[in-house]
This record gives structure tokens, C-alpha cells and sequence, in this order.
């Protein structure tokens, strides 16, 4: 089966000597408040895995992880330093909450846009329309500014979109823990839908009930590293459980260059590589 995304030994190095200040006094404060320390960062190292198209993936980990990193790589938004990196298909992606929209704009009006920018023709996009306005639900408010949204509303909008223009790879952070029971309950169907159909999803949460609910596999990424891999429940249970260490102030325990969390088996042909399926 060919995969939806194939990522192999994939590292981001960030260079800790640059700054983002304009002028030149400030860029020399930071060097030379830096020359002491380490010159770079890898925000991820030797990151390999696969998906196959109707998979779902919960990428979970402590706060710095490389979670987001890892899917700004996917979404193209970052270019690797290292290894490679291969996503098949139609990609759309809600990395944050209300991403791209135009707050000055109503919600109606940034639908037109999105289809836009996705490239998608404007008749398409105005028979998606109803559909779109329908699942999110926020009544009149779509014809208010985005800027008089709430947040909830914000997530609800954005994932409305991104999952209406049939994307054959679909990645999420941080989105789906907003909003009632109804709406969590609208989002796992059209999740569901959508595996159905053989797309493939990479979910980024804090919230451990959604590896669960939405993913049939789950990576937990520490210090940018494919700690463990497989089975949803058992990925989240090992991760609790090393964050229960942490808050107490230990060292979390050891585990093997990578753990097995209920996979069948390492991919044999993927050097390094955890084989989702």
C-alpha cells in the first residue's frame, strides 16, 4: 500500500544564534549573551514513521516535545535538515486555533477565502458553503467578524473547513478540545468519516481522551524523539505516567531506544522506523 506519509530520520536543527531583534546593538547583546551556551537545537532527531491512508495518528508528548514542529514539517511549513520526508495527497491543515483567518472579515466571507487559498474553484467552494456554516453552528455569528469570535467558536469554524474540502491528509493541534459535547461528538464522526474514506489525520492534543476516542496508533515524541509507539491507551498510560514523575520531581524511568507500545512489529524496510498499521 503506497503510504500517505512517509517520514524517515527527519531532524530540525534550529540555530540558537540568531535573533529575531532589527537592530544590529541588540543582535550583538544576544550573541554575546549566547557564545557561552550550545550554538544549536534539535527541535526533533531521527523521527521516522509512516501512515497509510485511513490511519489516525495522536502525536502526544510533554510541552517542548517538537509535537507542533513536527507537523508545521508536514504541513510544509518548515523544510527538513535532516532525512526526508513524503506526504501524498491533498494536505489540510488547522495548526491553530483560527489560522489564516482575515479578523476582519466575517466567518462567510474567510470560507471563500480558504477555498481560495487551498486552490479550490469558487463554485466548489460556494456549494460547500451551506454544509461548511451547518456543522459549525455558531448561528448569526457567521456573518459577524471573526474578530468578535470566541475562541471555541474560532476552533469550531477552522475545523468545519478544514474538514469539508475532503483533504486526503488532515493535521490538527490543539482544535478539538474546544466546544460542547455535541460538537465533540460531531467532530469524532466526521473524523471517522473521513478514515472511512481512507484519508489520513495526525492529531497533536494535551487531552488524553482524544488519542483514545480518535486514533487507531500514537507516537509520544520527548525531547524531539520517538520515545514510544502503538497502541493509543498504551502510549497515553506511558505517558501519564512519566509526567506523574516529572511532577514529583524525579527523573522519569528509562525506557529502550524505542518502546513497543503493542505494535506488531519495527518496519522492515524503513531503517529506524515505526510502522503504523
Amino acid at each position: 500500500m503506497t503510504a500517505a506519509i512517509d517520514v524517515r530520520s527527519l531532524g530540525i536543527r534550529y540555530n540558537l544564534r540568531l535573533t529575531r531583534k532589527n537592530t544590529v546593538r541588540e543582535t550583538f547583546k544576544n550573541l554575546a549573551r549566547r557564545r557561552n551556551g550550545p550554538a544549536h537545537f534539535w527541535a526533533l532527531r531521527d523521527v521516522s514513521f509512516r501512515i497509510d491512508h485511513g490511519e489516525s495518528l495522536a502525536v502526544i508528548g510533554p510541552n517542548g516535545a517538537g509535537k507542533s514542529t513536527l507537523l508545521q514539517v508536514l504541513a510544509g511549513i518548515l523544510e527538513p535538515t535532516e532525512g526526508r520526508i513524503e506526504v501524498l495527497g491533498r494536505i489540510s491543515s488547522l495548526l491553530t486555533l483560527g489560522a489564516g483567518f482575515d479578523t476582519d472579515l466575517s466567518g462567510r466571507d474567510n470560507i471563500r477565502l480558504a477555498g481560495a487559498f487551498m486552490g479550490m474553484e469558487h463554485t466548489d467552494m460556494l456549494r460547500r458553503l451551506p454544509g461548511i456554516i451547518d456543522f459549525a453552528d455558531i448561528g448569526q455569528f457567521i456573518d459577524a467578524p471573526i474578530k468578535t469570535y470566541s475562541t471555541g467558536m474560532n476552533a469550531r469554524l477552522g475545523f468545519s473547513i478544514a474538514t469539508a474540502v475532503e483533504p486526503d491528509v488532515l493535521l490538527l493541534d490543539e482544535v478539538l478540545g474546544t466546544g460542547d459535547a455535541t460538537f465533540r461528538s460531531k467532530s469524532q464522526q466526521r473524523v471517522e468519516e473521513l478514515m472511512r474514506s481512507a484519508r489520513a489525520i495526525v492529531l497533536v492534543t494535551h487531552d488524553m481522551t482524544w488519542p483514545v476516542e480518535f486514533c487507531n496508533r500514537a507516537i509520544l515524541l520527548e525531547k524531539g524523539q520517538i520515545v514510544a509507539a502503538g497502541d493509543p491507551s498504551e502510549v497515553v498510560r506511558v505517558h501519564e505516567e512519566r509526567s506523574g514523575q516529572r511532577r514529583a520531581g524525579q527523573q522519569p524511568d528509562p525506557l529502550p531506544p524505542l518502546y513497543d507500545a503493542g505494535l506488531p512489529a519495527l518496519s522492515s524496510h524503513i531503517p529506524g522506523a515505526v510502522r503504523l498499521r
